[in-house]
This record gives structure tokens, C-alpha cells and sequence, in this order.
């Protein structure tokens, strides 16, 4: 009889990181009105930061704020805001001082997605992924270094493991999130010196997300069939596990590096769909693809 295949506990960060390791820390996220970068924050707020999240969608932000606070008994306010645009970010950031009188930690997270061929992806609709992920990044980064800098915090930047390969249909993804790596390495060259880290957190596949959504055409997120050396695809709480350890005092001397939390799938990855059948016939897969923003 064939050994069980083991299965990763999901660990909850409050099992490992003392409650009040981020007591008086303030956190600036954008993308932190769902998903991973809600997840991280959530964590970090557990641990005693408070925190701004930053957005588009100002109802949603609103009761993710709410939400936040009423679970961890500290304090989340909403910022509305576009990453693409400079001075939203900007007054995101200037309401954040005015309300809490400092940055501390920034997660960049805002971010797009969908499936589409080269052959098929419109030349706005690249150039938009590429706006909100990389542009996004940098325009993050440039409205809170001056507050970072005299805080001697720490970035995280959530990246992607798609372009360590060649992934069919995600050749704007990739550019974008090739892209984030590399201003998060030179943001960490360039101003450790003043005492600030950067480093890139870079999901796998991950349950329960917009990114889950769309790869598996709103299939189940359970990984019957998925080749993982630890059994199941990424979890929320594993990519807010990682944010915690990054911005702690555990990891002072961890900058410039780019962390996957994908349970090593990568060294296992083949293609998420059929291959070569779903280059070949697109109209296999057709439900998936968006070639036009």
C-alpha cells in the first residue's frame, strides 16, 4: 500500500510571532481592499499595526476597513486611490500621515490579470497590466520613501511566479511582474543605506483569489490532480505568514531577495491547461482568454 501524500498544515501567524511585534507601526498597502494583500494586512494588524489600504473601489474599501478593525482591535482606515495616477497616491499617502503621523510598512500589491494570447492582446490592454503592476509599483514606492526613509521601515512587493518560465497566455503578467522584482532589488541597493528593506513576495497559484479565478475558469480551487510537493495550492494566510516574517525584526537582514510561497510548485509546474492543444486551439480555452481592455 502506497504511503498518504502529506499535506501542509495552514498555520496561523499568531502561533509563531508575539501579538504586539508591530505595536506603533503603521502599514500603507494598495490591493488591500481583498484578497492576498487583505490577508497580509489583516495579519499585520494582529500583530498591532495599524494600517491604510489603498484602492479604487471606494464602498469595497470602506467595509474592508470596517471588517479589518472590528477583527483585530486596531485601527484600518480606507484611501481611496489609483495606483496609475501620482497624485491619488500621493493623497493617500498625505492622509495617512495626517492621521497616523508616519509610514512604517508598504505593501504593493495593486494589481490586474486575465488570459491572452499575444496574437490577441490589444496593445492597451498590456499596457494597462503593465500600469497597474509595474508603473503602480514605482509610483507606490516614490510617495512613501521620504516617510520610510525616516522610519527605517520595509517594502513588499507581491510578485508572481510566472515568468520564471514561459506561461502561455500571460506574457503581460510576466513583463509587469518581471519588472516588479527587478525595482524591488534596486530599491533595496539603493536605499539600504538610509536603512530600508525591500523584498518581493511571489504567490503560487492561490486559493480563493481574482488570480484563482482566472486561470482555472471558475473551476474548484481544490488541487485534485495538482503537483505540489507539499500537497495543495497556496493559501492566504501562508502568503500573510511570509509578510509578517519579512517585516519583523527576524528579518533585519533580509533585503533584496525575492521569496516564493508556493509550496515549491514551481520546480514541479507544467502548464495549467493542455499543452500544446490549448495554443493550438484557443477556442479550447476560449471561456478563459480576454484578448482587449
Amino acid at each position: 500500500m502506497a504511503p498518504s501524500y502529506f499535506l501542509a498544515p495552514i498555520v496561523d501567524s499568531s502561533s509563531t510571532f508575539k501579538d504586539d511585534i508591530f505595536k506603533g507601526k503603521v502599514l500603507f498597502c494598495t490591493g488591500g481592499g481583498s484578497g492576498i494583500c487583505k490577508g497580509m494586512t489583516e495579519a499585520i494588524m494582529r500583530h498591532g499595526a495599524d494600517a491604510v489600504i489603498v484602492g479604487r473601489k471606494a464602498d469595497r474599501l470602506a467595509a474592508s476597513a470596517k471588517e479589518l478593525s472590528e477583527k483585530t482591535g486596531k485601527t484600518c482606515i480606507p484611501a481611496q486611490a489609483d495606483v496609475r495616477d501620482p497624485k491619488s497616491l500621493k493623497d493617500a499617502v498625505q492622509k495617512t500621515i495626517e492621521r497616523f503621523g508616519k509610514i512604517d510598512f508598504v505593501i504593493c500589491g495593486a494589481a490586474g490579470n486575465f488570459m491572452a494570447p499575444i496574437s490577441g492582446l490589444s496593445e492597451n490592454a498590456f499596457r494597462t497590466v503593465i500600469e497597474i503592476d509595474t508603473l503602480g509599483t514605482y509610483n507606490t514606492i516614490k510617495a512613501t520613501i521620504p516617510h520610510v526613509r525616516k522610519s527605517k521601515g520595509a517594502y513588499i512587493c507581491v510578485s508572481a511566479t510566472l515568468h520564471y518560465r514561459g506561461t502561455p497566455y500571460q506574457a503581460h503578467v510576466s513583463a509587469a511582474k518581471a519588472g516588479v522584482d527587478a525595482i524591488s532589488n534596486a530599491l533595496a541597493t539603493e536605499e539600504g543605506p538610509w536603512g530600508v528593506r525591500s523584498n518581493v513576495i511571489a504567490p503560487g497559484f492561490t486559493s480563493g483569489t481574482e488570480g484563482m479565478r482566472v486561470m482555472s475558469g471558475n473551476k474548484s480551487n481544490t488541487a485534485d490532480g495538482f503537483s505540489n510537493p507539499l500537497g495543495r495550492f497556496t493559501e492566504i494566510p501562508d502568503l500573510a505568514n511570509a509578510a509578517v516574517f519579512l517585516f519583523s525584526p527576524a528579518a533585519c537582514y533580509i533585503t533584496g531577495q525575492v521569496l516564493p510561497v508556493d509550496g515549491g510548485g514551481e520546480h514541479l509546474r507544467g502548464d495549467f491547461f493542455p499543452y500544446p492543444q490549448s495554443v493550438l486551439d484557443p477556442s479550447s480555452i476560449q471561456k478563459l482568454l480576454k484578448g482587449k481592455l
